[in-house]
């Protein structure tokens, strides 16, 4: 959600610039680029170090950055280089010195001069928080377009207890998620997608499975999220990271049976289904209770066909809901991708040919072709996976808004 974005933290003087840090390591963690903006006094209650050390980029307190040199610190250049600016904690002298248009250190000639939206966090204690000029102020930046982030209650520096708390910085980071994701274009939308192989168990020992790494639905996964979906991942067997975003409901499953049922359940609650599972055809009539031992000169295994997942979707499936599927194929690719997208009732299907160099299974790239109902396709050269999946995510964009 927030990778790539650029976010300046304005950290002012009070207790709870000790929360700071965990922000700017949340933001961090998310793929957020961060710039830390003190105030003078904030330098009492956290250290420079330990804010640039988590933010990885040198903390700005002061207009000169070098007096040796006369090198500055360009108030109006960072305002124009972030994509949010948030203040937290804001005390009560910033807040009301932001309220009046007062300049007198860097993080307020910040402030003035930022285009982009800011959220402020205020932290002070319950009597000054209740006090009718910093509530007037908060009414004021409210008015000049500033978003409040409500403290909490509860027991404060001075010992009393009340309102007055910052809010715990995994509530502003969740703030700050929600004020991206609403300019998304897939926000609000539930996504249910199937990544790597099935294992059909022959015995509690050996299965019949496949060569799927998984990588490319998890890449999608990534790649909705990115774009606002709530995901619902349901995986087979894979070596990869689970993870962590927590956007995506990871449901693991074995068997092609249990990813059939997993969907079923998710399906009715999803506007998207996206089915890059590789999933087994065909499993076992009977699952050995013990491993079988080597007897004879062969084996022989009586196998059945698993219950076929996107035909099933297909067949329940209600106006406004679109489904994209995969072909893998080694021959007559386009014949047989186009047969699967009409007898199953999908709106658009990626073609991957065991043909093409670089492409399939076990590879970090791929080459797609993606077709829709009327038979257009569009081709797509050989790129790495994650960049196959925003090729992906965004023709899925294109087809449900237009």
């Amino acid at each position: 959600m927030l990778k790539g974005k650029r976010i300046l933290l304005g950290v002012c003087g009070g207790i709870a610039a000790y929360k700071s840090a965990i922000l700017v390591r949340l933001l961090i963690k998310s793929g957020a680029e961060v710039k830390v903006i003190m105030t003078p006094s904030a330098s009492d209650f956290i250290g420079k170090i330990t804010l640039s050390t988590l933010s990885k980029n040198p903390v700005i307190s002061d207009f000169i950055s070098d007096s040796s040199t006369g090198e500055w610190n360009n108030h109006v250049d960072l305002g124009m280089w972030a994509d949010l600016m948030v203040i937290a904690p804001g005390t009560a002298n910033t807040i009301s010195k932001m309220a009046h248009g007062a300049c007198d250190n860097v993080l307020l000639a910040v402030y003035l001069s930022a285009r982009c939206t800011v959220f402020v966090a205020p932290a002070m204690d319950l009597d000054m928080y209740a006090h009718p000029s910093t509530t007037e102020n908060l009414q004021k930046l409210s008015a000049h377009g500033v978003k409040i982030i409500k403290p909490g209650t509860g027991e404060l520096a001075s010992g009393l207890t009340g309102t007055g708390r910052m809010a715990e910085p995994e509530d502003i980071f969740s703030n700050i998620e929600n004020f991206f994701k609403k300019n998304l274009p897939l926000s609000g939308k539930k996504v249910l997608l199937t990544a790597g192989p099935t294992y059909e168990s022959i015995d509690p020992v050996r299965f019949i499975g496949n060569h799927s790494s998984g990588t490319m639905g998890y890449s999608i996964a990534d790649e909705l999220v990115a774009q606002g979906a709530e995901v619902v991942l349901v995986s087979g067997p894979v070596s990869i990271k689970a993870p962590e975003n927590n956007r995506i409901n990871l449901i693991r499953v074995q068997s092609a049976q249990e990813m059939y049922e997993s969907c079923l359940n998710h399906f009715d609650h999803c506007d998207i289904s996206i089915l890059a599972a590789a999933v087994a055809d065909f499993t076992p009539e009977h699952v050995a209770s013990q491993k079988i031992k080597k007897t004879g000169e062969g084996l022989t295994i009586q196998l059945k066909k698993t219950t076929d997942i996107a035909a099933s979707l297909g067949k329940i499936k209600r106006d406004g809901q679109f489904i994209v599927g995969f072909a893998l194929e080694t021959e007559n690719e386009e014949q047989n991708a186009l047969k699967k997208l009409q007898s199953k009732n999908m709106d658009l299907i990626i073609l991957n040919s065991l043909n093409d160099k670089g492409a399939g299974f076990g590879k970090i790239t791929n080459k797609i072709t993606i077709f829709d109902k009327d038979n257009n396709s569009k081709k797509f050269e050989l790129k790495d996976k994650r960049e196959v999946a925003k090729d992906i995510v965004s023709e899925i964009v294109l087809r449900i808004n237009a």
